[in-house]
């Protein structure tokens, strides 16, 4: 991993089905995790890809994300774009043993992605802990 990316791991005690069923409905975010004010899909819903969504965080502006791939289940990724930048990000479940592991990736790109990492590293960081967390703890609350 290199200053552009950023990434965060965490076990849960949960099916992948029921991880992917909180991951996924993207407008409840703001229920479990405090890195999200708000997230509106903008236009026709379940996400597919090509869907573009409103995703609204603390101490950034708006941003228009649009989701770049989609393997129900398991994954999606999104991008979202300023001149001279794009963003990257991924969520992806994998079945453990003892339930499921999920991985949440970030990677800024172009001229100004590697200012824009080094200048929001911690808040990246903390944004990221905040969500493993939250999907944790709601996936969890599911199966209990």
């Amino acid at each position: 991993m290199n200053e552009r990316e950023f990434q965060i791991s965490v076990d849960i005690a949960a099916p992948p089905e029921s991880v992917w069923s909180v991951m996924y409905e993207v407008e409840r975010w703001h229920e479990w995790t405090p890195s999200v004010r708000g997230i509106r899909v903008l236009g026709k819903k379940p996400l597919t890809i090509g869907s573009r969504v409103l995703v609204r965080q603390p101490k950034f502006p708006p941003a228009v994300w649009t989701v770049t791939a989609l393997a129900p289940g398991r994954r999606f990724d999104w991008k979202s774009g300023a001149p001279g930048m794009w963003v990257h990000a991924s969520h992806a479940i994998e079945p453990t043993a003892a339930g499921s592991l999920v991985r949440l990736r970030l990677r800024y790109e172009g001229a100004l992605g590697g200012l824009f990492a080094r200048w929001t590293r911690d808040i990246t960081n903390r944004y990221l802990s905040y969500e493993a967390e939250g999907l944790k703890q709601r996936s969890e609350s599911l199966v209990r």
